[in-house]
């Protein structure tokens, strides 16, 4: 390729990724020539990128690279990447404000997988902590004055214990620098080598993603600085003046070797990807773009429309960060995702074969995957593909292995499911399973953000995109594909393209209003200096610097920021309401609008270079070969193309295949292809998509795994919805809220698994709305309900029910639900969570059959009505009525998907998989019963009720009956829990015992009985009080059935309702504990347990909404039991109220601990109690409401999980 604008040295630009590292070099004429590498390869070359300069600049052994001729190096590269994933970093040593030792190993207190017993939490990356003496608060006031003396000691004892590396983190650290400044001077003259400051790494509130990005940098810089080195010295000694080194950032921009941290190299080759789809997309006239970047284990997609996408907060291997990077979804498919039929399922993936032994096709003894497929189907022709395998790696892809495997494989699914398939049919069957969940991933950062895909171009790289582009565009109804000449070595070839780059952020918590014009241009101007003067000191030319200004803003108590350009205050209000508009689909004027933070990128443009239209015009497009490749269920003669030999501007159809040094593009059938004359290929949709044949109705392995993907992905995308639209703290940051989708007759079809205790309880709500309402339902109309007797859990959770007609708009095809916990809904104390209530009423506003939504019209003032005259009203009912528009919003986007899919495949067809879907479900908990055994079990709660439950199981139905006779009558109190509740809690634990990924709905509890008494504490009727039997029944349940199966000991067992509140103010908070342990594993320690999962607001948040003081936070060490195994610890909650406020506490296990098995012993008892400003003490046991002053300091300690097995005790002599 020829280029113009002569340069006298040579360029290399390099992406070093976990398998492969791609070189691209540009000599001093213009030419580019790539080269790829394995990364690691010890025997042949100690650094990949080293030699790959080598190999372009063709030297020998014993020749050094003459530094003198080479002009600059560019590179990205995942050594930060690998190093976090491993845990291979720095040993890190935290210092901490005191009481905050914990804070980021409880983190939000969210278990990772919601169905998963024991409970995996990723391991910390610090080695050590050391908590600081010190305390501001969110005025700038000091509490605790730091003292440098205590301070040195503990760092310089550190220090001598070997750490080289701390990241200091205080509470208001970002804001009130002092004391961080003060530490960091302190190491420094220690002698730490690495020294990373949260105010200077990520400069936003929130101690807890700020604290893990703090850390992150410090654990990372020295491996990164290592490797800088390493390749430093690699370019010989007279390398000491080269001064353009340069690494990508996951920013999308380059920095001098010299200033890469570890907070910005996470992303750093995938980052380099998007700069070259935008860049390669503007000189073809693209402006609209999905990235898609296939390769062997993943798929990275990514979204362009104008300007890059950056995300402020992205979690990488269990780590939160807060640092500007490309917003890129990564979906675990890719080449190499491993191919499963697991009896009734088609399922490709998570799973590998990586590089080694990779595909089965590559003749090392690999498992079938994607890459066999296309192999299979004879899309990928081993004739035209490297011979680099077998055992001298000079041999072709073996066809013939893959044909064997695909034989078998084949005949053990027409066994399994008495249906004969092909070979070819289950290869094609996978094919379509992996692109359904690389088109799902790349909905998540379009579709579900309020883009419309459709005149979008699909960009397409990476080593195994060119095989499904047209088949996952088709997925998407996106009609144009862009091929750079380069695609395969894309994000090489962006990180050449990429400008220097410097992006800084500051806090500032303002109102937007007119008078802070001034204030932010003064904040921009000291932030323009600072990016300026880093660039200055990296040798770049001042004149070439751009600015961007940006502001975040977002309504006040939401934790939702969008980001718009700096101007004056009606443009920035505008352009954050178009956005809001765009993204949630709606605007609240009402609310005060707050600006979050500001940022300002200063970058410097890269040389710009333009390649030549350097194809000459062939006389002919050649043809390599004609051949049957299996296409839509049938064989298709397909012609095959170098790309090397088509005439420019020619138009090729499909189906064709594309060959080219570094891909193999598929042309399907319906799309064209044309070479333009700069050499991107342009592939284009020319005629309308059609079905190549009716799905039937009959179950089909390959469809239900497709249709269990969509309706999850549907109810997923009404999750995201709700939670970016509400307007509540519960709803939107503690995500306590779940969206589902049921058939026309009220069963649960697809539940997005959010709070398990409200999963299985919803099919009652809209059993009853149906029986209440079919004959008088309009299109456009919705229901409300929350009564605990029709399916109901607890008066805050409201659900919305939207049923969902057909075209002529005459029968209810299915229904759309959504339920959200509600910060208040009246009764008689704020929160609507009384300890003490007798009666529902004293807990809220009872909702029966409420019509919310009229053909379309949202009935304001009648959901007004009802709420503000109430005998006891609800408190904040213009947030409530926001809440349920931001429902009404979920359930329509979850009604518009499905219309979709239903236009796609026909209502026939979805109505048959909304049953196979369930079928299967029912399967599986078949399946669990096969091995499980008759048990049963009594646990007692605090105040002498009792859950009884005994389980029989009937091996020759495969059935078994849970019978929960013997359970304490009616409670007089509040611990009831509808029976809603109790299906909720035996759907939750038997999902729990399949231990697979299967969608949750009513086809679980089909084959089991549940006899669940009359009047009885789980079971009870009309007035009983019911607030605690969702939050605290709801546990002992599960914990009632665990003992009966006898495999897991008791978790804490309790949520530790913690709800506080005056007239201006109130909050809800549930509280994590211990994790049962089990024969496998111990119990994890300050997480939350079964029936919840709910999100606790950062600390600093919290502090600034809330005349309220963290004291700490702390694990409760030893609370858990002891064992073989022992049970997981509880936390230590000290809060101290700062204005005077009413306490509702509702607990469990305040006198009865968590069970310990088979030996193990109980987890310690939870304990409450306020000191007061008098320093008088009031106990509260398991439930009671207390008044607090102003000073008074609340301590809550949450119970440890049960022990399993006898623990061996060894003498000490």
């Amino acid at each position: 390729m020829t280029i113009t604008n002569e340069r006298p040295k040579w360029q290399f630009w390099i992406d070093r990724g976990g398998t492969f590292t791609d070189i691209i070099g540009r000599s001093p004429k213009g030419d580019i020539s790539t080269h790829k590498l394995l990364s690691e390869n010890s025997t042949q070359y100690k650094d990949a990128a080293i030699q790959g300069i080598r190999d372009l600049l063709c030297l020998k052994d014993e020749e050094d690279i003459p530094i003198d001729q080479i002009d600059s190096i560019k590179m990205g590269t995942t050594v930060a990447t690998n190093a976090l994933l491993e845990r291979k970093g720095e040993n890190t040593l935290l210092a901490i404000s005191s009481g905050f030792a914990d804070i980021l190993r409880i983190g939000y207190q969210q278990r990772p997988k919601l169905f998963s017993l024991d409970i995996k939490l990723p391991d910390m990356l610090y080695s050590n902590i050391v908590e600081i003496e010190e305390r501001i608060d969110i005025n700038g006031k000091i509490i605790k004055k730091l003292d440098p003396i205590k301070t040195k000691k503990l760092l310089k004892d550190a220090f001598d214990q070997g750490f080289k590396s701390i990241a200091i983190v205080f509470m208001h650290g970002y804001r009130h620098q002092s004391h961080e400044k003060q530490v960091s001077t302190i190491a420094k003259k220690i002698g730490f080598e690495q020294i990373s400051v949260s105010h200077r790494v990520s400069p936003l509130m929130k101690i807890i993603p700020r604290g893990d990005t703090t850390v992150v940098d410090a654990y990372l810089s020295p491996i990164l600085r290592r490797y800088v080195n390493q390749v430093k010295s690699a370019l010989g000694p007279a390398q000491k003046g080269f001064e353009k080194l340069m690494f990508m950032q996951s920013n999308g921009g380059l920095t001098d070797a010299n200033y890469f941290q570890g907070k910005d190299a996470i992303l750093s080759g995938p980052a380099g990807g998007v700069v070259g789809m935008v860049k390669t997309g503007e000189k073809v006239g693209l402006d609209k773009l999905i990235g898609f970047d296939m390769g062997g284990t993943s798929t990275d997609v990514c979204h362009f429309n104008g300007e890059y996408e950056r995300t402020l907060e992205t979690k990488v291997a269990g780590v939160i960060l807060r640092s500007p990077m490309m917003l890129i979804n990564t979906v675990a498919a890719g080449g190499g995702s491993i191919l499963h039929f697991d009896g009734s399922r088609y399922r490709v993936g998570p799973d590998s074969a990586g590089a080694y032994p990779g595909p089965a096709c590559y003749r090392n003894g690999g498992p079938l995957t994607v890459t066999d497929c296309n192999v299979m189907l004879g899309k990928l022709n081993p004739e035209f593909f490297p011979k680099i395998f077998g055992p001298n790696a000079n041999q072709n892809l073996d066809l013939s292995l893959v044909k064997k495997k695909f034989t078998a494989l084949a005949k053990e699914i027409s066994l399994e499911t008495m249906k004969t398939v092909t070979p070819s049919a289950v290869a094609e069957g996978f094919l379509s399973i992996a692109v359904e969940s690389m088109a799902n991933a790349i909905k998540k950062i379009s579709v579900q953000r309020g883009y419309d895909v459709s005149n979008y171009a699909l960009s397409c790289f990476g080593g195994a995109g060119g095989q499904h582009a047209c088949l996952v565009a088709d997925r998407l109804g996106i009609k144009k594909i862009h091929l750079h000449p380069y695609a395969g070595v894309l994000s090489a070839y962006g990180i050449g393209l990429a400008e220097s780059r410097t992006i800084n952020d500051l806090a500032v918590e303002l109102p937007l209003e007119k008078g802070v014009i001034n204030h932010l241009s003064k904040s921009f101007t000291k932030l323009h200096f600072d990016g300026k003067e880093d660039l200055v000191s990296q040798n770049l030319n001042e004149n070439l610097f751009q600015y961007t200004d940006r502001v975040y803003l977002r309504y006040q108590d939401s934790d939702t920021s969008l980001a718009v350009k700096f101007e004056n205050v009606e443009g920035m209000k505008l352009c954050f309401e178009n956005t809001h508009r765009a993204r949630f689909g709606f605007i609240s004027p009402e609310k005060l609008v707050i600006i979050e933070s500001i940022q300002a990128e200063v970058s410097c443009q890269s040389e710009q270079f333009e390649s030549n239209k350097i194809i000459p015009n062939k006389i002919k497009t050649k043809l390599l070969t004609t051949q049957d490749v299996f296409i839509n269920g049938k064989l298709e003669e397909t012609i095959f193309y170098n790309r090397n030999e088509i005439k420019p501007n020619e138009k090729l159809s499909g189906p064709a295949v594309i060959i080219e040094p570094t891909s193999t593009i598929i042309v399907e059938p319906g799309w064209e292809a044309t070479l333009k004359e700069s050499n991107d290929l342009i592939l284009t949709r020319t005629q309308k998509i059609k079905r190549a044949s009716a799905i039937g109705t009959s179950v089909d392995p390959i469809m239900l795994e497709i249709f269990n993907n969509l309706f999850m992905n549907v109810a997923e995308q009404m999750g995201m919805v709700l939670e970016n639209t509400a307007s509540s703290v519960n709803i939107k940051e503690r995500l306590d809220f779940s969206c589902a989708l049921f058939s026309p007759t009220g069963n649960l079809v697809a539940n997005a698994p959010h709070v398990p205790v409200h999963l299985g309880s919803m099919s009652e709500c809209i059993k009853t709305i149906i029986r209440e309402n079919s004959a008088a339902m309009n299109p456009g109309d919705a229901f409300l309900i929350n009564a605990p007797y029709n399916g109901g859990t607890h008066l805050p959770d409201i659900t919305l029910i939207k049923p969902v007609f057909d075209d002529n708009n005459e029968n209810v095809i299915f229904y759309v639900a959504t339920r959200g916990h509600h910060a208040d809904i009246g009764g008689t104390v704020p929160g609507s969570a009384p300890a003490n209530s007798t009666h529902v009423k004293e807990e809220g506003v009872l909702i029966d059959n409420f019509t919310i939504v009229s053909k379309g019209v949202f009935l304001e003032n009648e959901i007004y009505n009802l709420l503000s005259l109430a005998e006891f009203p609800a408190r904040n009912i213009k947030q409530n009525i926001a809440d349920l528009k931001a429902q009404v919003a979920a359930a329509e986007k979850g009604s518009q998907e499905l219309i979709k899919v239903i236009k796609h495949y026909g209502l026939e067809v979805v109505h048959a998989y909304m049953g196979h879907v369930q079928d299967n479900a029912e399967e599986s908990v078949r399946r669990v019963l096969d091995v499980l055994s008759d048990s049963s079990f009594t646990y007692k709660m605090d105040d002498g009720h009792q859950v009884v439950v005994s389980i029989s199981v009937d091996k020759v139905n495969r059935t078994a009956t849970i019978d929960f006779t013997g359970t304490s009558n009616q409670h007089p109190g509040n611990y009831n829990a509808p029976s809603s509740i109790c299906y909720a809690a035996v759907l939750y634990v038997f999902r729990c015992l399949v231990d697979d990924e299967i969608p949750l709905n009513d086809g679980c509890l089909k084959p089991l009985n549940l006899i669940i008494p009359k009047r009885s504490m789980i079971n009870p009727q009309y007035p009983a009080a019911v607030f605690s039997g969702n939050v605290e029944t709801s546990q002992y349940i599960v914990d009632t059935l665990l003992g009966a199966l006898g495999e897991f000991a008791a978790s804490q067992g309790t949520m530790n309702n913690f709800i506080w509140g005056n007239d201006k103010v109130q909050n809800y908070e549930t509280i994590c504990g211990g994790s049962g342990a089990s024969i496998n594993q111990p119990g994890c320690s300050a997480v939350h347990t079964h029936m919840t999962n709910s999100k606790l607001t950062d600390p600093e948040v919290l502090e600034w909404r809330f005349p309220v003081q963290l004291e700490s936070f702390s694990i409760r060490k030893n609370s858990g039991g002891k064992g073989l195994n022992m049970g997981g610890d509880g936390v230590d909650r000290r809060m101290r109220f700062l204005e005077p406020m009413t306490v509702n506490l509702i607990a469990g296990h305040r006198k009865i601990p968590p069970y310990g098995l088979s030996g193990g012993e109980s987890g310690a008892l939870g304990e409450n109690y306020v000191i007061h400003s008098d320093e008088s003490v009031t106990r509260l046991g398991t439930k009671g409401q207390v008044e607090v002053g102003e000073n008074d300091l609340f301590i809550l300690k949450t119970p440890g999980g049960g022990g399993f097995g006898k623990a061996i005790y060894t003498k000490h002599n």
